[in-house]
């Protein structure tokens, strides 16, 4: 059977249900979104006179919880507009309706019997071959399906999405033991490429991967703070960034979780084991009155934490009282800064004979060892571990790659002076000779299986460019970018400058990339997989020759970005930009004139010079205002001033999408620019795009005059501008920022409709962004942003 999910329905709409459901909106799939039926009236419905039986009373919890959406933080929606998929609905009046749908997903109370009464009247409703799956954190996927007819059983799976569905990679698929293979291998293909999720596959047991692991190593880090005398600050000072982990370390990620949730799973694993294990899921007493008080986190307003003023609080967790937190400067830290790269780091870290060497060992020696022995009986493989923890709790590095970094055998040695048994997979692996569970075989890496070494399974749109390089070797490279043939005929430049910030190197890496594109390849693909696309043109050199007065260095600097620019537009191959994360300034610059866009879901773009006191050098202006006349329809009288106080309004309010949907309503991305949901496919989604525009004869864009507003369209968006500052919205140094951008996207002098030259433009902002970097006051904002990382007002 050829499954395909057109429309879903999630039944529950607490945060993790109504998160799914805006999860699905956001990549086109219409939802049924249906909850209880409230037992009483709210105040609001008493005073408008409704009854228990009126429909809007029927569907207020699930009404409630897709209007919160527009409120929560991180926003679950990547537009506004995606609510109008998602229709409230309860489960008396719709459960009819289940019929309309190809996948349900249940994420409701966890509670074993709720859920099973539930299925009981999905199966009467259901059409077959409709895919049931449950969210559940931990409740046998087994257990639930008993009792069910067959066709309910081969369609019923765990989907276990992290939260935020929208923002956390991690989905666990678990098969029932009745599951039909061709549903969990139709699950595993639709979480990657549809839903956007790194999938692995997790057996039936207790919190499954991730949560099982991830909350051992919690729990663990608090037996050894309170064994060792290590406060809640020092602890999570040393368990974020510096181990390759979040920044919201130990603690802060409790606070974020929630208590209540963190100990709900944690006795999840306890009531269903026993022996040592079982004693380290045992919550100590200090939670359990925490949870008494109230004290949840986050939600609550207080936790492990507490913001008091502007001062941080941290929980004593003998007396319960809060206290300036601290935290742990010990000599390792600083050698381990001096380390490249996390493996190294780790090395020096671990083995330290100082307090943070003492702590990271006893945290991280009793959470690998566990890993170790729940490998074949929590997931099938050690890949299917590390994936979890690093896109289910945002590790670095997974647990065995962890082990791999510190040593085996080392470790192991350490581990046998202690006292401590060694999992006989890690005996295994040291047995028969070898030392690392990971090791690379003709450049492509393979994992121990327990006997031997096998392939890491490798989805062919996953294109890892470190990787691709070692394996095809790089055609041209400087110290900002190289110039790599991604095979069939596609090449891609790759910036790797520090933070991918343009200077003249990418420049000229950008100039000799189109050249040889010209001539030998089929098209150009600009992207990169650093932690942004771009965050702009490197300021830090702006500064400089802004400060040393070099105005004649930095016009040719600018006229360079502008000609490589038009040199991507004017490309006689297909360029194709695949922007991600922060595609700030010059990054944005960059994506704007190639002739398709293929961005990552997760794209936050926008042109945000103004907040360093510029407006953009490189085309920015000009291409955002051509890139909207040319989305207006055809025959249709154009109202240029409308457009230009559009683009106006966006760069001098350095506005910035929190999506690439978003990006797409500001105009940055046009109706054929194309999205990609799984970060992890972009290069080849945007490879695949420039392909299709090279194999459908594509041709370089004509050069054509621009109409601009002109004289009376710069006194317009000055009048704006004026209104702005005279209602204090913007300071008087926003204002003549405001007033050279109104000028350049106005055109200057001339009359309304005059038709310039592309080059002409480029001139007039040129010489606006010449004339401010000159200016005290922006260079402040400039030395500002590169010392603080935010914008000065001044």
């Amino acid at each position: 059977m050829a499954y395909q999910i057109r429309k879903a329905a999630v039944l529950g709409s607490g945060v993790m249900g109504s998160g799914i459901a805006a999860h699905l909106a956001n990549i086109g799939i219409p939802v049924l979104l249906l909850d209880i039926v409230p037992r009483e009236l709210s105040k609001e419905e008493q005073a408008k006179g409704l009854t228990l039986e009126d429909k809007a009373v029927r569907n207020r919890i699930a009404t409630g919880s897709i209007q919160k959406l527009l409120k929560q933080k991180p926003a679950p929606l990547t537009a506004k507009k995606n609510l109008q998929l998602i229709t409230p609905g309860n489960l008396e009046d719709d459960l009819e309706k289940l019929q309309e749908v190809d996948w349900i997903i249940e994420v409701i109370v966890e509670n074993l019997d709720v859920k099973k009464s539930l299925y009981e009247k999905i199966d009467g409703v259901r059409k077959d071959g409709t895919i049931i799956s449950s969210n559940t954190s931990g409740i046998s996927i087994n257990a639930m399906v008993e009792g069910r007819s067959e066709d309910f059983g081969k369609h019923f799976l765990g989907t276990h999405f992290f939260n935020p569905p929208r923002y956390l990679k991690l989905l666990e698929v678990i098969p029932a033991k009745t599951t039909a293979p061709e549903v969990v291998e139709f699950m595993t293909t639709f979480g990657e490429d549809v839903l956007g999720k790194g999938v692995v596959i997790a057996k039936d047991t207790p919190n499954f991967i991730a949560n099982r692991i991830g909350t051992y190593g919690l729990l663990v880090t608090l037996r050894e703070m309170m064994a060792r005398g290590y406060s809640i600050g020092e602890v999570d000072s040393v368990t974020g960034p510096l181990i390759g982990r979040p920044k919201s370390a130990t603690f802060r990620t409790l606070d974020v979780v929630g208590l209540d949730t963190f100990m709900h799973v944690a006795k999840n694993v306890y009531d269903q084991t026993s022996g040592e294990e079982q004693k380290v899921f045992e919550a100590p007493v200090f939670m359990k009155k925490m949870v008494e008080n109230g004290w949840l986190g986050a939600k609550s307003g207080q936790g492990f934490f507490l913001k008091k003023d502007k001062e941080i609080l941290e929980l004593d967790p003998e007396t319960l009282d809060y206290r300036a937190a601290g935290k742990l400067k010990t000599p390792s830290q600083e050698m381990a800064k001096q380390q490249k790269g996390l493996a190294a780091k780790m090395k020096t870290l671990v083995y330290a004979e100082d307090r943070t060497g003492e702590l990271l060992w006893s945290v991280l020696a009793p959470t690998l060892r566990y890993s170790a022995e729940l490998n074949g009986e929590i997931a099938d493989d050690i890949v299917a571990i590390d994936n979890a923890m690093k896109w289910g709790f945002g590790w670095e590095q997974g647990p065995f790659e962890t082990w791999d970094a510190i040593g085996v055998q080392k470790s192991v040695e350490k581990m046998k002076q202690e006292g401590h048994p060694v999992p006989a997979f890690v005996q295994a692996l040291l047995d028969s000779g070898n030392e690392t569970f990971y090791k690379e075989e003709n450049n492509d890496l393979h994992f121990f299986n327990g006997t031997s070494y096998q392939p890491v399974p490798v989805n062919e749109k996953v294109i890892d460019l470190k990787r691709y390089k070692k394996k095809h070797g790089v055609i041209k490279s400087n110290s900002g970018a190289s110039l790599i043939d991604l095979g069939d005929g596609i090449a891609l430049l790759e910036f790797h400058s520090r933070s991918n910030a343009i200077g003249l190197d990418i420049m000229q890496m950008i100039n000799y990339a189109v050249d040889e594109v010209e001539k030998n390849f089929k098209g150009l693909v600009i992207g990169n997989q650093g932690k942004n696309f771009c965050v702009g043109a490197n300021l830090a050199m702006i500064l400089m020759e802004a400060q040393d007065d070099n105005i004649f260095e930095l016009d040719f600097t600018i006229k360079t970005f502008q000609n490589a620019m038009m040199k991507i537009k004017y490309s006689n191959k297909p360029v194709v930009a695949a922007p991600f994360g922060m595609s700030l300034g010059g990054g944005a610059e960059v994506a704007l004139p190639a002739a398709h866009i293929q961005a990552s879901m997760e794209t936050y773009m926008g042109l945000v010079e103004a907040g360093v006191g510029l407006i953009p050098g490189g085309g920015g202006n000009k291409e955002l205002y051509m890139k909207q006349l040319k989305g207006l329809p055809n025959g249709v009288t154009v109202d240029y001033q409308n457009v230009a106080s559009k683009v106006f309004e966006s760069i001098a309010m350095a506005k910035v999408s929190t999506s690439a949907e978003e990006a797409r309503e500001n105009n940055f991305l046009n109706f054929v620019d194309g999205i990609s949901v799984n970060s992890d496919h972009l290069i080849y989604d945007a490879k695949q795009a420039a392909l299709a525009l090279y194999e459908t004869g594509y041709q370089a864009p004509q050069r054509e005059k621009v109409p601009v507003t002109g004289e009376p369209g710069y006194a317009t968006l000055l009048l704006g501008a004026e209104g702005m500052f005279i209602s204090g919205y913007i300071s008087e140094y926003d204002l003549k920022i405001a007033k050279k951008l109104a000028f350049v996207l106005s055109g200057g002098k001339v009359p309304y409709g005059t038709k310039v030259d592309e080059q002409y433009l480029l001139d007039l902002e040129r010489q606006a962004f010449l004339s401010l970097v000159a200016e005290p006051k922006t260079q402040q904002r400039m030395q500002h942003m590169l010392v603080k990382g935010k914008p000065l007002r001044n």
